[in-house]
């Protein structure tokens, strides 16, 4: 049976109890699936990639009601990220997962999003899983099993670390979702043949992207990184909107808790953390960087250009060290290939 993540908040609350933006956004979300119901909008999963550990692994996807049903029509399109909001989440209802040829049912939060974890026996390596709801064609997702015998991995930032889009940080998030195509954003130069070269160095390197974008831009996120011939690993995103005590999510809270449960899922497990200077990555490493040295290979920090950090609202004023941890600083991809490859985190071979 499958296992539900934490709530933010206390469990089996009743609507009287949730938060009043919460309560408006349920209310205002059963009318919008009841017209979609009406105009014959259907039933389906997405299905994301994922990870998990030799005995389980976590579920990530979204229950909707879209136009014509199928969960990658636009997998290859060139399509501006507002369409990604034409799905109707279903809040609360069920799907079924397959793996290693069994069957579990699933269970969506509030915002249609299904995050579980299946117990199991699972091979290191990868593996793919199967979703599928009451009469919705079948969507199915890359995951990545990290056994013990993994021992160093990526946990890379995007905006401004491994794409740059230039607008005011406070309208950055809605302007790549709604308005924007993977075209319009541009890859921060040399950071897709660092991560190339990190996988191919080290094989068995898994790569996992956090972000605080929400899980509608997932599937422009991807091609962006495919595109941009970035390796491709789970995108660890979060939902907008308030929560059952908050009117809205904090990004930095998603950064934080994510991390904190990585170090919990592998514990053996040592992370190279990739962000930029950008305000917020550099406390949020710095901060787990303090709290589990163990688990931390290096910190490479890409500096913005003055423009970018203009439009960015300023740099971190924190510069991160401590706890014996190499704390890399560079403009580019490039420059921490270096620096990363002098402090014998990356090989020259």
């Amino acid at each position: 049976m499958a296992k539900k993540k934490p709530d933010e908040g206390p469990l089996n609350l009743t609507p009287d109890m949730l938060h009043t933006a919460a309560r408006l956004e349920d209310r205002f979300n059963r009318w919008i699936q009841n017209r979609a119901t009406d105009q014959n909008y259907q039933r389906t999963v997405l299905a994301y990639d994922t990870y998990g550990g030799t005995d389980w692994v976590r579920v990530l996807a979204r229950l909707v009601l879209t136009p014509d049903g199928h969960p990658s029509a636009d997998a290859q399109a060139s399509v501006r990220g507002w369409r990604s909001f034409v799905s109707v989440p279903l809040p609360n209802d069920t799907a079924w997962v397959r793996i290693n040829d069994e069957e579990h049912m699933v269970t969506s939060d509030r915002g249609g999003i299904i995050d579980t974890v299946i117990p199991g026996n699972f091979t290191p390596g990868e593996t793919e899983i199967e979703l599928w709801t009451d009469g919705s064609l079948v969507d199915s997702a890359a995951v990545r099993i990290i056994g013990e015998d993994s021992t160093f991995g990526i946990i890379s930032d995007i905006d401004d670390t491994v794409m740059v889009t230039s607008l005011p940080r406070p309208f950055l998030a809605a302007w790549n979702t709604f308005v924007l195509s993977e075209h319009a954003r541009s890859p921060v130069a040399g950071m897709s043949v660092l991560y190339d070269r990190i996988t191919y160095m080290r094989p068995n390197t898994p790569i996992l992207y956090l972000s605080t974008g929400a899980w509608n831009s997932a599937t422009t996120l991807k091609r962006f990184l495919s595109r941009n011939l970035y390796p491709i690993g789970p995108l660890l995103l979060t939902d907008w909107g308030p929560t059952t005590t908050r009117v809205f999510r904090s990004g930095k809270e998603h950064k934080r808790n994510t991390l904190e449960r990585l170090a919990r899922d592998f514990p053996w497990m040592k992370w190279l953390l990739i962000g930029d200077d950008g305000q917020n990555d550099e406390e949020i490493y710095g901060e787990f960087v303090e709290n589990h040295p163990n688990n931390v290979a290096a910190v490479a920090i890409r500096q913005l250009t003055v423009g970018e950090a203009v439009w960015a609202g300023g740099r971190s004023k924190r510069h991160g060290r401590g706890q014996g941890v190499p704390w890399i600083y560079a403009p580019d991809g490039a420059g921490l290939a270096s620096r990363l490859t002098e402090r014998g985190i990356i090989s020259t071979v």
